[in-house]
């Protein structure tokens, strides 16, 4: 017969405090590319992993800041309903965020949005119009825009294409997380453009807080690509945030090569992260590059701006590279 063992109390254990899930929003980790930059001598890339928001993107920051500033101005209520135009992130964190604070969504976005985005947003409860293809995400900003003109009264339209709240969510978080976790070391940022906050947020703050800082944005070579979001400037709708005399150089990025490196992070870095994430470590690659050849030494931070769940339907995962 086995004797009975006594029984012993479980040890305490610390309960963390509950939090809200916007306090969630932010503070993202900054991932080492150590693989990709192995080949670059006295280069380190480092990625900002905003797909550890509870939307999933970087546009978290931008949405919850924009929301915000329309609550404290008094143009957001409870008896308006949101509206604004689209290529999915922003909408996914519009729809997440009103439904904790009962607020009801109307997105406008172009209808070959991915069928995963669109399975969100409805897991969200926001209503959404469809524009045209082929216009892109200028077509969803020409369809809101008509809709808002209609019955003004009846929207918050925050507009995230020229709402100052849209990039001062990055000069006042993002940014300020990036040198905190680089100790001040960051010696270039560089990320591709859709409203362009992202980019100018950053760079405001970086080119203010850190000597010498270079700030480089990138676009896809045309105007038509197949970077679901992001905007090739000459020929879209430019943004009314976007200043282009921040910019200290432009890297052109061609689709294939974004699908390439979106690719080869998830079998190389374990990482698996949408087109735009793609474009933009491609582009911090090509930086470490440049510096390698002029026997620079370097510290590149990009923006892995969203994960892969919304884009895993897309034919260009089943390519060999």
């Amino acid at each position: 017969m086995v004797e009975s063992m006594p029984l012993v109390a479980p040890k305490p254990r610390h309960v963390p405090l509950a939090t809200s899930l916007l306090e969630q929003i932010g503070n993202t980790p900054l991932l080492r590319l150590a693989k990709l930059d192995a080949e670059l001598p006295g280069v380190e890339i480092y990625a900002k992993a905003e797909f550890f928001n509870p939307g999933g993107s970087v546009k978290d920051r931008a949405a919850l800041n924009m929301i915000l500033d329309g609550e404290r101005t008094g143009r957001f209520t409870h008896d308006r309903t949101l509206l604004d135009a689209t290529s999915g992130n922003t909408g996914i964190a519009y729809a997440m965020i009103c439904a904790l604070k009962g607020y009801r969504v109307k997105l406008c976005l172009p209808a070959n949005a991915s069928h995963e985005r669109k399975q969100i947003l409805k897991g969200f409860g926001a209503e959404m119009v469809y524009s045209d293809p082929g216009e892109g995400s200028d077509g969803a900003i020409r369809l809101c825009k008509q809709l808002y003109e209609a019955d003004p009264d009846a929207y918050f339209y925050p507009d995230q294409y020229n709402n100052p709240a849209n990039w001062k969510a990055h000069f006042d978080g993002t940014a300020v997380e990036i040198i905190e976790q680089t100790a001040g070391a960051i010696t270039h940022f560089v990320t591709s453009m859709g409203t362009s906050g992202t980019f100018t947020g950053n760079s405001r703050r970086l080119k203010r807080d850190v000597p010498g800082v270079t700030c480089i944005s990138a676009q896809p070579s045309s105007g038509f690509h197949g970077l679901e979001g992001l905007k090739h400037m000459p020929t879209a709708i430019v943004p009314g945030i976007y200043d282009e005399k921040l910019a200290d150089d432009n890297l052109w990025i061609e689709t294939e090569d974004a699908y390439r490196m979106t690719r080869w992070l998830g079998r190389n870095e374990g990482i698996l992260v949408g087109m735009s994430s793609g474009a933009n470590v491609h582009a911090a690659r090509e930086v470490g590059r440049q510096l390698v050849k002029q026997g620079r030494k370097g510290v590149v931070v990009t923006i892995l701006a969203d994960g892969a769940t919304k884009y895993l339907s897309e034919p260009f995962w089943d390519e060999q590279d």
